[in-house]
């Protein structure tokens, strides 16, 4: 049996993690992996680069051993900043040992070349998936301008409904 970790993310607190985790765990324990480390993101943006605390800490917990397959739902979890970034973070966990295995990318757990290729495209696609809903959201929001309507920001006093997550590592 080798170690794993899991990579759970979510963009919003509207999401919930429980349609990623539950998968992920069944994936690990089918493929013979012991889960030690669950590394959470809840509201934290992958194309803005919010998540790197966190994957700084995933990345030193690889180095020193901790595990050695890091499962994420899907590669645009992980990273959204386009194909280089992608590429250079697969080979920063391989340097260090790690496999890097995707449930909804299942090529990406194939060989080095083969996963590069398909890395690749897949990460090049995320990247404008990512672009494309900025620009929805930015045509929204011109959208409300254009009405007279309020943009962005709570409303003063206003408190949120869903109490904020931590986010981070967590063991177990």
């Amino acid at each position: 049996m080798s170690t794993a970790a899991l990579w759970v993310r979510v963009s919003t607190l509207l999401q919930d993690e429980t349609n990623q985790l539950p998968q992920m765990q069944e994936f690990a324990v089918h493929h013979g992996h012991t889960v030690r480390y669950t590394y959470r993101l809840n509201d934290l943006s992958a194309y803005k680069g919010e998540h790197r605390d966190v994957l700084g800490q995933a990345l030193d917990d690889a180095y020193r051993g901790r595990y050695k397959v890091l499962v994420v739902w899907a590669i645009d979890r992980i990273c959204r900043e386009g194909i280089e970034e992608f590429l250079k973070l697969v080979r920063q966990f391989r340097e260090r040992g790690v496999t890097l295995v995707s449930i909804q990318e299942p090529w990406l757990n194939g060989s080095d070349a083969t996963s590069e290729l398909l890395s690749a495209i897949a990460a090049w696609m995320a990247k404008q998936e990512s672009v494309r809903h900025s620009e929805r959201v930015k045509a929204g929001l011109a959208k409300r301008r254009a009405k007279g309507l309020p943009v962005g920001g709570r409303v003063a006093g206003a408190k949120d409904k869903k109490p904020r997550r931590k986010r981070g590592m967590h063991a177990g």
